[in-house]
């Protein structure tokens, strides 16, 4: 047995033995390190005979790429052992008590909350969500609403204009109401309709009662011999649930929208005694959402006939019903992040809003 093959040998047994990534590193280093043996053997060729230097070569490179392809099979095997280990110790115990887990710590912030209550409540009359772009074109969000260029009420409403579009020159704009997904509802398909549309909505406006980006959720249904009476009952028994009190009492006072007539604001009875708010007792009043009768003009710009089509739609800020049902003082703080607040008046993620078990919970 030449000096080559006992030294092979002897490293073969070296790697195998290796418990250790450190200590397999160190086996190779002894043979192909810069120091190691075979490396000093490979060096050594230029010394020899050509017959010779070509036999020493072969040996030595069949030696290399065997203690290679060991090397490698070892550094796996050490490798997905120490991964293993590794693996084993940070084994988390499930049945531990989860006081200071992300559940218990986190917390639902109260639009999304009351988001989820008015959709529920709403669902289980038989509406369906729907939703739409914040970026709109200006027949989504004025024309088609009875909002020609001309009209005062677009006055009302202070827009952020995006610049024009490179392609058709068109201005955008960030939508001022949720109601553009009711124009794109009553495009996508033939009637009847039934859907709630939650979401955001931009106007130039900032105070304790107003933000820039604010929450929106309306209603629509659109069916044959739909009157004031549908209206009037889906909002009281909404009302009902919402507030979870059966003593609501409601009141419609004339109003002007340029998209619904009649148009009506929706009053509930409340009572601020002490300061606190409390509906369905007293004989104050608390203006909660605006409503009507879907305009002839919306119909027509949505191709139906108005004369065998007739609708209901009503609207309500999401920020404000929810500062109003969980006494909160200040709009702005809704948008600050302030975990405080959020840990104050938010709500468990697991406690999920149900008419069985109450919305408010």
């Amino acid at each position: 047995m030449t000096e080559i093959t006992t030294l092979a040998a002897a490293a073969e047994q070296a790697v195998a033995a290796a418990q250790s990534l450190d200590a397999l590193e160190e086996a190779r280093l002894n043979v192909l390190g810069k120091k190691g043996w075979l490396s000093a053997a490979l060096k050594e060729l230029g010394s020899l005979s050509p017959d010779d230097r070509k036999a020493r070569a072969q040996q030595l490179n069949a030696v290399k790429e065997q203690l290679g392809a060991a090397i490698e099979t070892r550094r796996t095997t050490l490798a997905d052992a120490a991964i293993n280990a590794r693996l084993k110790a940070e084994t988390l115990d499930m049945t531990l008590p989860v006081a200071d887990s992300a559940e218990a710590q986190g917390r639902i912030h109260p639009v999304s909350q009351v988001i989820d209550e008015i959709t529920e409540i709403f669902a289980a009359m038989g509406f369906t969500i729907a939703e739409g772009p914040d970026i709109e074109d200006d027949f989504h969000n004025f024309t088609a609403l009875n909002i020609p260029p001309e009209h005062p009420a677009r006055q009302m409403q202070d827009t952020f204009y995006l610049p024009p579009r490179a392609s058709d020159g068109e201005q955008m704009v960030l939508r001022t109401h949720t109601s553009p997904v009711q124009i794109r509802t009553m495009e996508s398909g033939p009637p009847p309709y039934r859907i709630v549309v939650p979401g955001r909505t931009f106007r130039s406006d900032y105070d304790m009662t107003h933000t820039p980006m604010f929450h929106q959720i309306e209603g629509l249904v659109i069916d044959r011999n739909i009157h004031m009476g549908h209206l009037k009952g889906a909002l009281v028994e909404f009302c009902k649930a919402f507030f979870e009190t059966d003593n609501v009492k409601m009141r419609f006072r004339p109003s002007y929208f340029p998209f619904t007539e009649p148009s009506a604001e929706v009053d509930i009875n409340c009572s601020r005694e002490g300061g606190v708010l409390r509906v369905g007792e007293g004989d104050d009043w608390l203006e909660i959402l605006g409503s009507g009768m879907v305009h002839p003009r919306v119909l027509q710009h949505c191709g139906l006939d108005p004369d065998e089509w007739q609708g209901f739609a009503w609207g309500m800020g999401i920020d404000r019903i929810a500062m109003l049902k969980y006494g909160i003082p200040d709009l702005r703080a809704f948008f600050d992040a302030d975990l405080r607040w959020l840990k104050h008046y938010g709500f468990v993620p697991l406690d999920v809003p149900t008419l069985g078990q109450g919305v408010a919970r």
